[in-house]
C-alpha cells in the first residue's frame, strides 16, 4: 500500500500539472487519494486472488494463461479507456516430477533438498552420481580447468549477511547460479549444484533462472539449487577427510517449444497531452514453486491500484496514464523487450516509467 501511494505521489505533478497555482489543488487531491487507498484500497484483495486463485504462473504454463485472463478482466472492471493484450512469444520450461538428491558417503547416505533451476536440462533417467568439487565462483572453475572434468561442481558462495539492501546480497551471489552450469560444462563437469539464494539456513531451495548462453549441446549439463542446510552439510563432509563423498541427484525438467503469452495493458487517456505517456507496471509471471506474492504479485497489484484510484476518484490526468503487466520477466524478459520494441516502432512518447519489482 505504501508503495502505491509513493508511485502516485511521484507522478501527481506530471499527471495533473505542475504550475505553482495548482500546488494547493494537487495537495488536496493527494490527500483524497491517500485516504481512499488506506481506507478502501483493493490491492490486498487482488493479491489474494492472484496468489491463491491463480497461483504459480511461470511463462508458458496454464497458470500464466489464467493470470493473463484474470488481469485483463480486473482491468476491464476498473473502466479504463482501453485494455488490450500484447502478444509475447515466451520460453516454455517445465519442471516435471519432484527432484531427488542425496549425499553418498562411506558412512551412509544423507538426503538433501534440491530443485532444478529454470532453463536447466534433465539428468539422465537414472540420475547422476559423481564426486563433488566445491568452489566459490565461476572464476575458480576457470582456474581449475580440466580438474572439474567428470565431477559435479558445487558453487557454495553464500549471500553476504551484512548488506543493508537485500538486493546487494543477492547480486553478490546470483552470478554463480546464472552462469555456473555454462562455465562448469565447458570444462567437462557432469553437473552443477548451486547454493540456494537465501540468507536463512533451511531445507527449502529457491529456484531461479540459469543460462547456457551459446553453449554447444554436448556441453550443456543439468543444474539445480541445493538448500542452504544441504549446502552446509555437503561442504562440511567434503572438508572431513574421513568421508569419501559423492552426490546423487535426479531431475526430469525440460525445455519445450516457445509458447504464446501476453503483456496485459490498460490506460486512461490524457485530457491535454494524450501522446505523452506515463507507465507504471510490474511482471505478471512468477516461478512455479510458489505463488509469487512478493515477486511480483505486490508490484502487479500496486500498479493496478494506481489506475483504479484515478478512475474511482474521477481524477482525469493531463497525460496518458498506462499500466503494463509484463510477461516473462523471470526467465527471459521477453515481455519488457516486446513492449520496448513496440514503443519504438510506434514512435510513442514515453516520458516516465516506473516498475515495482522489489517485493512490495
Amino acid at each position: 500500500m505504501k508503495t502505491t501511494l509513493t508511485i502516485i505521489t511521484l507522478f501527481m505533478s506530471v499527471l495533473i500539472g505542475a504550475q505553482q497555482s495548482e500546488y494547493k489543488q494537487d495537495s488536496i487531491q493527494l490527500r483524497t487519494i491517500y485516504t481512499a487507498s488506506l481506507t478502501n484500497g483493493n490491492s490486498y484483495q487482488w493479491l489474494d486472488q492472484l496468489t491463491n486463485r491463480v497461483g504459480a504462473r511461470l511463462a508458458g504454463s496454464e497458470g500464466d494463461k489464467k493470470a493473463v485472463a484474470w488481469a485483463k478482466t480486473e482491468l476491464e472492471k476498473i473502466g479504463l479507456d482501453s485494455v488490450w493484450l500484447q502478444p509475447v512469444t515466451v520460453p516454455h520450461w517445465v519442471r516435471g516430477e519432484k527432484e531427488t538428491a542425496h549425499i553418498e558417503t562411506n558412512y551412509g547416505k544423507f538426503p538433501v533438498a534440491i530443485c532444478a533451476l529454470g532453463g536447466s536440462i534433465a539428468t539422465p533417467d537414472e540420475g547422476i552420481l559423481a564426486e563433488v568439487i566445491e568452489v566459490q565462483s565461476v572464476k575458480e572453475v576457470e582456474a581449475l580447468g580440466d580438474k572439474v572434468k567428470g565431477k559435479i561442481v558445487f558453487y557454495n558462495r553464500p549471500m553476504p549477511a551484512d548488506k543493508i539492501e537485500t538486493m546487494q546480497a543477492y547480486g553478490a551471489t546470483v552470478g554463480q547460479r546464472y552462469n555456473g552450469a555454462r562455465v562448469a560444462g565447458k570444462y567437462g563437469a557432469v553437473a552443477a549444484i548451486v547454493r540456494s539464494m537465501n540468507l536463512k539456513l533451511d531445507n527449502y531451495p529457491h529456484t531461479g533462472v540459469m543460462s547456457y548462453g551459446d553453449t554447444p549441446e554436448n556441453q550443456k549439463i543439468p543444474t539445480a539449487a541445493i538448500s542452504t542446510n544441504g549446502a552446509e552439510l555437503l561442504s562440511k563432509l567434503l572438508k572431513d577427510e574421513k568421508f569419501k563423498v559423492k552426490l546423487y541427484f535426479k531431475q526430469n525438467c525440460q525445455n519445450l517449444p516457445d509458447a504464446q503469452s501476453f503483456n496485459v495493458i490498460g490506460e486512461i487517456k490524457g485530457s491535454v497531452y494524450p501522446d505523452e505517456i506515463i507507465v507504471v507496471g510490474g511482471h505478471l509471471d512468477a516461478w512455479d514453486l510458489g505463488d509469487g506474492a512478493h515477486d511480483d504479485g505486490a508490484g502487479i497489484v500496486q500498479s493496478m491500484e494506481v489506475v483504479r484510484l484515478f478512475r474511482k476518484l474521477k481524477i482525469q490526468p493531463k497525460r496518458t496514464l498506462r499500466v503494463v503487466l509484463f510477461a516473462n520477466e523471470e526467465n527471459g524478459s521477453r515481455g519488457g523487450k516486446t513492449y520496448a520494441a513496440a514503443v519504438k516502432t510506434n514512435g510513442e512518447n514515453l516520458i516516465v516509467a516506473l516498475e515495482s519489482d522489489a517485493g512490495g
